[in-house]
């Protein structure tokens, strides 16, 4: 926001510095982004009256004027403006004056004709970045006084970062509240006069949206004086705030904003009929915005409306074909209160973003209404004249905002902060913020004013008193820690782990949408309904995910479009479903195991190394080896290539191939492998145990086995695990063979025993009567035939 420092120095009775409260205000929240001077440097640049134009005898784009400078003689200028003409007040750079820029002005001769001094554009005196002439001043401008004073061009344009939460900070009143706070003055807030009815005349006023709209006030002003100009003193304020004048009505709306913070709207009352409707938008209406577009109303929408249609959208932006002209001259004005959720959603439905909805969306001060209106009336009379006819308001107190009582603890300020805050300094500091307190015997009971929208809990009102009460005056103490000893239990795994095993193994994380297709969902979970958008961004986008897999195949997709086949993402985060958000792990794997190189000869990934990745993130869990795999039916996956990983009894995630009916809708030709972990399962890890590594050696038997090939290795690795007991370390598989020698329906598979003890060296009495068990046990298990035995 910009603001102009004469302006600001007018609502508050302070004699700090420029620098000194521009430090203030950014240490306190309100960042100055910069200080700017309203015009550029120069001297010698006076009030003129133009007494007599004359065409030039050699030029006829030049015009001889006698300009009279209060020096008692009148000089002859020549000028090029188009603009100028008898009797105008204007700025005349005299003889030797100093211009922006280091422009000297001398006598010069123009086509023969002497030129005693310039007449100055904005753009010459660096009031603006272009001018359609000379800068035209007020018929009571005294001649001969200096332009700089007479324009108060010794101001610098403040520039304030407001953060989005102090939406009361939007105007002069509200940063002003803010200084007086930290100087410790009070806002010397101008006198409004209110302003007699001159006329009975009124608008009828409806509200049917009184939720979205509690208060609104509109009043009529007819007879306004179509030809009037926007005085020079409050075009200057506006130009400084950043804004350009439009139409006097206009600019009166745009001041009474930035002064107050209430936006203001000023309808043509000649193209109104049937009286004013506050009411949600019927689907389909349509509406030409100021901005030249025509929109197509959404039934949430709010509006403001007559008999023939919406004229406005409530808050955001003005109808073309109701707005005010040259040729106006009644008026109806608006002033209201419009929920900031209602604003804020048209303002991103319709991309239609303006001063008005910037404050509105933030909150505007719900008790600022009928003060604004009163402020506007008093400037529209005395700019354009007119008779004002008496407010109609429409109320609903049910909806409008009620002032918070918030309870503050003495003690709670001190353990926030850091140190002890007087209690003088506390209520000084929240009173010259507009807040009430009443002792209580801890503390205070707090009434936040209704214009603070961003405080809503104590917390609040203690970082309301550390930041008006200075950062800078927390003392630096020494942290001090306590060390307690506890129980080892098992802790919960930070998800930064598991990324990093992931990155580690060569994935890269991703972001995706949580919105998606309603279709594309139901490929994945058929049987689960999805949570709807209540305003879809589109139709691709029109429900809550339900897993992360489809957010993964677009970025897969994207991926492949642009000749880049080997992808390993994986990305965490939140699925919806039902009424529950839960958080996950998911993965995707396609193209060649290793990137390019010369080293090893590549292979396409397969349903085994991704087994391995996701054995190696629950390696951090401490039960890797303790995971059994079940045959999975999850609809998006291939039915025999994809399995449910298992602790026991509790499921811990899935993984497989895509299935190929999703592979053909998503038009990929290779292998896609994916996996999901609920975080849940990654979360709690098993608690260290020391066991003393073995002095004696270990023994390795081998063992072939030929067997029916339905049976799974896991199951042959438990019985011998079971039977070997606690001489046996590891059971290793490293050998699968079918084909040739082999009958139909078999396999053969040979593991690898690893037997150790713990305190004692193993006799081969032991290892051949150990193994003679494990084989017998597989034989009548399994009808197991022993091929070799090492």
């Amino acid at each position: 926001m910009k603001i102009s420092e004469l302006w600001l120095r007018e609502w508050i009775d302070s004699s700090l510095t420029r620098d000194v409260f521009c430090e203030r205000m950014t240490m306190a929240g309100l960042e100055i982004e910069s200080i700017s001077p309203v015009a550029g440097e120069f001297s010698d640049v006076v009030v003129a009256h133009v007494e007599k134009v004359e065409p030039h005898p050699e030029a006829d784009r030049l015009q001889i004027c006698t300009v009279d400078s209060g020096d008692g003689s009148p000089v002859m200028v020549v000028c090029g403006a188009k603009n100028v003409f008898a009797g105008m007040k204007a700025a005349l750079a005299k003889e030797g004056a100093v211009l922006p820029g280091g422009l000297k002005i001398r006598r010069t001769k123009l086509r023969g004709v002497a030129s005693h001094g310039m007449l100055c554009s904005p753009v010459e005196l660096g009031l603006s970045e272009e001018s359609a002439g000379l800068l035209v001043l007020p018929a009571d401008a005294p001649i001969g006084q200096s332009v700089k004073e007479y324009l108060q061009l010794n101001d610098h344009i403040i520039e304030i970062s407001v953060t989005p939460n102090r939406g009361d900070c939007l105007s002069v009143l509200g940063i002003a509240h803010e200084i007086a706070a930290l100087t410790n003055t009070t806002v010397r807030s101008p006198t409004f006069n209110k302003m007699p009815d001159t006329s009975q005349d009124t608008f009828s006023v409806t509200v049917q949206a009184v939720e979205q709209c509690p208060h609104y006030v509109g009043r009529v002003i007819r007879q306004i004086n179509a030809s009037a100009i926007t005085p020079l003193w409050l075009q200057e304020r506006l130009r400084r705030s950043g804004m350009r004048c439009i139409h006097p009505v206009v600019d009166v709306m745009n001041y009474v904003m930035l002064e107050l913070g209430q936006p203001m709207h000023a309808f043509d009352l000649a193209t109104l009929s049937g009286g004013i409707t506050v009411r949600l938008a019927n689907a389909g209406e349509q509406i030409a915005l100021l901005d030249e577009r025509t929109v197509t109303l959404q039934s949430e929408t709010l509006v403001i409306a007559d008999q023939k249609g919406p004229q406005a959208i409530a808050g955001v932006m003005g109808g073309s074909l109701s707005g005010v002209s040259t040729s106006t001259q009644d008026i109806f004005l608006e002033s209201a209160f419009f929920q900031p959720i209602t604003i804020a959603r048209a303002v991103r439905e319709y991309q239609a973003a303006s001063e008005s909805s910037h404050r509105f969306e933030r909150g505007v001060d719900p008790a600022l209404q009928i003060k604004a209106i009163e402020r506007a009336t008093e400037l529209v009379l005395a700019i354009a004249g007119g008779n004002a006819g008496p407010m109609v308001a429409v109320q609903q107190e049910n909806y409008i905002p009620t002032q918070k009582t918030i309870t503050l603890r003495r003690d709670r300020i001190q353990k926030i902060i850091g140190t002890s805050v007087a209690d003088a300094d506390t209520q000084r500091i929240l009173s010259n913020l507009g807040f009430q307190l009443k002792n209580i015997s801890n503390g205070w009971e707090v009434i936040v004013p209704p214009r603070r929208f961003d405080v809503k809990a104590e917390i609040d009102l203690i970082e309301e008193i550390i930041r008006i009460y200075g950062y800078e005056k927390v003392p630096l103490t020494k942290s001090v820690v306590e060390l307690h000893s506890h129980t080892l239990a098992a802790e919960a795994q930070s998800t930064n782990a598991f990324t990093k095993i992931l990155i580690d193994q060569g994935y890269h994380e991703v972001v995706t949408y949580s919105f998606i297709d309603e279709k594309l969902q139901r490929h994945f979970n058929p049987n689960q309904q999805p949570i709807p958008l209540v305003n879809p961004i589109s139709s691709e986008m029109s429900v809550m995910r339900t897993s992360i897999w489809p957010g993964l195949l677009n970025v897969l997709q994207y991926n492949l479009n642009r000749q880049q086949s080997r992808v390993r993402i994986f990305e965490v985060g939140t699925c919806f479903v039902g009424s529950e958000e839960t958080q996950v792990l998911s993965a995707l794997v396609s193209g060649g195991l290793f990137p390019l190189q010369w080293g090893m000869k590549d292979r396409v990934v397969d349903f085994f190394d991704v087994k391995g990745d996701i054995e190696n993130l629950f390696t951090l869990t401490g039960y890797s080896g303790a995971l059994t795999y079940q045959a999975s039916k999850h609809p998006a996956l291939h039915p025999g290539q994809s399995a449910d990983i298992y602790h026991g009894d509790q499921y811990l995630g899935v993984f497989g191939l895509l299935h190929p009916s999703l592979a053909k809708t998503f038009d990929m030709d290779g292998k896609v492998y994916l996996f999901e972990l609920p975080l849940k399962s990654l979360q709690f890890t098993n608690i260290p145990q020391f066991r003393e590594i073995s002095k004696f050696p270990a023994i390795r038997r081998d063992i072939a086995i030929l067997l029916e090939d339905t049976v799974p290795a896991k199951h042959i690795q438990d019985t011998i695990s079971k039977v070997a007991g606690p001489l046996l370390q590891s059971v290793t598989v490293f050998d699968v063979y079918q084909g040739k020698g082999i009958p139909s329906g078999k396999k053969s598979m040979a593991f690898a025993l690893v037997l150790q003890h713990a305190s004692q060296t193993l006799t081969d009495e032991t290892v051949a009567d150990l193994m003679q068990r494990v084989i017998t046990a597989l034989q009548d298990s399994y009808a197991a035939e022993l091929r070799s035995s090492t």
